[in-house]
């Protein structure tokens, strides 16, 4: 059965009497060639909302970390009146960023961060939070597909 269907799937000889050369195909990788490869990123939406109890509304809201170079992001206050968000479209994937939420200029809780971190570099010492356990900073696990 081989022999019947071999020659079937194999290029056809060039009607010019040259070597058949299989041409190569244009697909989705010979397209990219020439194209800069782009860094994965991540998308995070930050959410910070009034603590309970609490009435007083903040004048401002923000986020600042690695992914920001430490530069302050502002939270805008959504359709629930104690509940500021903002999304941040691109982090660089695969790592982990070091960040604060602030309040009114003061470093506030995030109930969402992925975890604590210990400050190590001067804008994280600059807005830490103090715990149980001494100085932290919040971390961000930013992994994309």
């Amino acid at each position: 059965m081989s022999k019947k269907f071999g020659n079937f799937f194999l290029p056809k000889a060039s009607s010019k009497g040259g070597p058949a050369v299989p041409k190569p195909a244009l697909g989705r990788s010979s397209l990219r060639v020439n194209q800069p490869q782009r860094k994965p990123v991540f998308t995070k939406i930050f959410r910070w909302r009034l603590p309970d109890g609490q009435t007083r509304k903040p004048d401002s809201v923000e986020v600042v970390g690695t992914f920001t170079q430490w530069q302050k992001v502002p939270l805008t206050q959504n359709s629930d009146p104690d509940a500021w968000q903002v999304m941040l479209h691109e982090i660089p994937a695969h790592r982990t960023h070091h960040y604060m939420i602030l309040v009114d200029g003061q470093p506030a809780y995030d109930g969402n961060n992925d975890g604590l971190a210990i400050p190590h570099e001067p804008e994280e010492v600059r807005y830490q939070i103090m715990t149980d356990r001494g100085p932290r900073v919040f971390m961000l696990f930013a992994q994309s597909k």
